[in-house]
């Protein structure tokens, strides 16, 4: 039998340099097709995650709105709230009036930022709290987490002024919050980040009940 002999062309350069832009531009239009094909179902599990957090901090009875849908952005510094530079609120209504405030807070944990929603009424007394994401220790710090223990549930009721403000701290440091064996540094920031939270709503509730919503822009629902 003969040899085969390959074609010159295939010994070019530009023929493999075509070869790999071809493979290259087949990857980016597979990429391309499976983040549209899954885009849309990623971005409604996130409002669904949302929507479910917001539930919880929010007394149903409290609002007749779509609270997703009345958001609003809030400038502030990011030394004061952990890194965010921005607060988005969330509003609920009823009737067409302002009933409860719910925002999202961070409070720098033992393990790692720990990510709480926070829930009040219009005089800033706490509806609800709840922590939606954190890496604390098993079985030490992840008592924050309502399924775990209802430590969580302390705030329920409170104000920036009941209790006092020099009590917003754990029992440790001379406040009146639990702290848990082994794990100070975990409700320690919980504590803080919830007394920013309600920091946040007497530094800006003009701004929280005047500004309006966000729309986003059709499409991006």
């Amino acid at each position: 039998m003969g040899t085969v002999s390959t074609p010159s062309y295939r010994n070019r350069v530009g023929y493999h340099a075509g070869l790999l832009w071809a493979m290259a531009a087949i990857c980016s239009a597979a990429l391309v097709m499976g983040y549209k094909a899954t885009y849309l179902d990623i971005k409604q599990r996130m409002r669904e995650d949302m929507q479910a957090s917001l539930q919880q901090v929010i007394p149903s009875q409290l609002y007749d709105n779509d609270i997703l849908a009345n958001k609003i952005e809030i400038p502030v510094d990011s030394k004061v709230m952990a890194g965010k530079s921005v607060i988005q609120v969330y509003r609920a209504s009823k009737e067409n009036k302002i009933t409860a405030l719910a925002y999202q807070l961070t409070g720098n944990g033992y393990a790692g930022p720990i990510e709480i929603m926070l829930g009040v009424d219009i005089n800033g007394k706490v509806l609800g709290t709840r922590v939606i994401s954190h890496t604390e220790t098993p079985g030490l710090g992840d008592k924050i987490e309502i399924k775990r223990d209802n430590w969580i549930e302390a705030f329920t009721g409170l104000t920036l002024g009941k209790p006092l403000v020099s009590k917003w701290k754990v029992k440790k440091d001379g406040g009146q919050f639990d702290q848990f064996t082994g794990a100070t540094i975990t409700p320690r920031a919980v504590v803080r980040a919830v007394k920013r939270g309600l920091e946040f709503f007497q530094q800006h509730k003009t701004e929280l009940f005047t500004i309006n919503p966000i729309k986003e822009a059709e499409g991006n629902e």
